[in-house]
């Protein structure tokens, strides 16, 4: 399938997401920012669909906003682009609360919006060469509709320095905050990627997207008596579930679950 600025191939249960505008470095617009909201919904629908890859065509991952979008901006009113802003939200919304596993394959610049691209994705794969940047302030702007998720990433302490100078983060220095998990040669991206999804087709659909849930609620809260509840209650709820059962069949039977044969 493919739609404005995008391109979206699956192979088996991994559906690859291609940002396909190559030209201009897959910068977005409101165009690109509608066609990957439409098509994260779908995916998130997709019972065929158990691992979304998040991938970026030529020379760069994403280079944030498009230019010639950015200038028609600065013309918008302030209700114009409150709009525009909502549904680059949005956008992000969709992919960090996804149902299911998602990865970031990073190689080139993944700047500005590219950076929370990357932060939004459960994980990330990246390449010695890539670059990541909250740029956004040496424009007069701020990174807000990224922040929550890349605040999340890297912690108070480095986006305090990385929103106000504007820096450029190499790959190793990402992985040290936190922002990629894994860095691997150019060569080896697609393999390390072949055999992280391979890792995570491994685990149970519905047990994942719980997981997902879980980490989205937990994330800071204090451990007390509620919490508690929460938790115990999520365990029990799920250890009565038909995929756990399964689960604890085939181990004991010493085969492969359904969701993995």
């Amino acid at each position: 399938m493919s739609d404005a600025g995008i391109e979206l191939l699956q192979q088996g249960f991994v559906a690859t997401l291609w940002l396909n505008r190559p030209e201009v470095h897959n910068a977005f617009d409101e165009h690109l920012i509608a066609s990957v909201t439409r098509a994260l919904h779908r995916l998130d629908a997709d019972a065929g669909v158990r691992v979304v890859v998040l991938a970026g065509r030529g020379k760069s991952f994403c280079a944030g906003g498009d230019l010639a979008w950015m200038r028609r901006m600065a013309g918008y009113s302030q209700a114009e682009n409150l709009k525009d802003a909502a549904a680059l939200a949005e956008m992000y919304r969709a992919l960090a609360q996804l149902s299911k596993p998602t990865v970031a394959r990073v190689h080139g610049a993944a700047l500005g919006g590219g950076t929370g691209l990357v932060a939004a994705c459960d994980m990330a794969l990246a390449t010695p060469a890539a670059s990541f940047g909250t740029t956004e302030v040496r424009m007069g702007l701020m990174p807000a509709t990224i922040s929550p998720y890349v605040i999340a990433a890297i912690g108070v302490r480095a986006a305090q320095r990385y929103f106000l100078s504007g820096e450029r983060i190499d790959s190793e220095t990402a992985l040290r905050l936190g922002l990629v998990n894994e860095v691997c040669a150019g060569e080896t991206l697609d393999v390390r990627l072949g055999e992280l999804t391979g890792a995570l087709l491994a685990g149970a659909p519905a047990a994942q997207a719980a997981c997902k849930r879980l980490i989205a609620d937990i994330s800071g809260q204090p451990v007390n008596a509620r919490l508690i509840a929460d938790t115990s209650a999520r365990i029990a709820d799920i250890r009565a579930g038909s995929e756990a059962r399964e689960g604890v069949q085939a181990f004991f039977e010493k085969r492969k679950p359904a969701w993995n044969s």
